[in-house]
């Protein structure tokens, strides 16, 4: 997943690649990646599909705010120092 200067809108047709289970994978490195930022969303998951477009069960957000959501997570990955 790459950066963009501009977030995913819902609207952009890219969003009706992603399957369910795709979605699902990128829950659980939201999860996984969110946890060290103290981001903790215990009940999302995915929901209903409207117009070839999974919502995300986090107040039935589209695909496109969990996809900008993973990519500021990565970019603080990035500019944070490392544990090591």
């Amino acid at each position: 997943m790459t950066s963009s200067p501009f977030p995913m809108l819902p609207t952009d047709p890219r969003i009706r690649h992603y399957t369910d289970g795709h979605i699902r994978s990128l829950l659980a490195e939201v999860q996984e990646r969110g946890r060290k930022f103290g981001l903790i969303f215990p009940s999302a998951d995915t929901d209903q599909t409207i117009d070839g477009r999974v919502l995300v069960r986090f107040n039935t957000a589209p695909a496109s705010t969990l996809l900008n959501l993973l990519v500021l997570l990565l970019d603080a990955e990035r500019d944070s120092p490392c544990d090591s």
